[in-house]
């Protein structure tokens, strides 16, 4: 387990009152695809800030918008529309080499089918995103090592992820999202392929990581997870309907 370690006064209030500086800033977000003639917009305009050290759920019927919103605040996709802050750096007009980078520097992902390597074992796939970002062989050995011995899987670091269970494979997924010590992870679906064991030890997890002030942003489609969070986003038709914080 892991060891422990609007208008604009309106955002300035909230700002004040929890004393946590606003890592990630939507402003009237906008998302049309365009199929030959056809067009479709898919975020009708939203506007979200993230705090320091949120745990947030993002939720809502199938086609509201959440796989969109998550590729956006992820640099996987642009809006068409309005502005993305991700820390200091508006990303919307961010070319496709400026967007990688600012990817594997300030972001860490976790999905639903892990994504990891099959051809490298635990170690090698937490090393990965220090690789990409040009950590010395001895300094990312030493981080996923650590990192590793964090989610539980010290003992497992030679194992390729077909010899893991699913639980232990979201682990990896977890250690390597923190490799880089991401300004924001982001997790879709994390316990949708898991038992219920192995989603409560992963959403055991999570809270640590949010009582550590990790931000975390889930698209997810579980009451319990949404239950654990500290803030709930409810998106329908491609617009915010709620956002309830709970435990602030």
């Amino acid at each position: 387990m892991l060891e422990t370690e609007s208008s604009e006064s309106t955002d300035s209030d909230a700002t004040a009152i929890r004393g946590q500086d606003i890592v990630a800033s939507l402003g009237d977000i906008r998302k049309t695809y365009y199929m030959g003639a056809l067009s479709v917009e898919v975020l009708h305009g939203i506007s979200l800030d993230f705090y320091q050290g949120d745990y947030i759920s993002i939720m809502g019927p199938s086609g509201c918008g959440k796989s969109t919103l998550m590729n956006i605040l992820g640099c996987l996709d642009q809006p068409t529309e309005g502005k993305y802050f991700l820390g200091d750096q508006d990303t919307s007009k961010m070319e496709d080499d400026e967007l990688s980078s600012i990817r594997g520097a300030r972001l860490g992902f976790i999905f639903q089918s892990y994504n990891l390597i099959q051809q490298l074992n635990v170690l090698e796939n937490i090393e990965m995103p220090l690789f990409y970002q040009g950590y010395t062989e001895a300094d990312s050995h030493e981080i996923a090592m650590g990192l590793a011995a964090r989610v539980g899987l010290d003992d497992r670091v030679d194992h390729k992820p077909f010899e893991l269970s699913g639980g232990q494979q979201q682990r990896v997924a977890i250690a390597r999202a923190l490799a880089v010590d991401p300004l924001i992870i982001l997790a879709d679906e994390p316990t949708g392929n898991l038992d219920s064991k192995s989603g409560a030890e992963i959403l055991n997890l999570f809270d640590e990581l949010h009582n550590q002030g990790k931000t975390l942003i889930m698209v997810t489609h579980s009451d319990e997870m949404a239950e654990r969070s500290q803030r709930l986003v409810r998106l329908r038709d491609g617009l915010v309907e709620s956002d309830d914080r709970r435990n602030a």
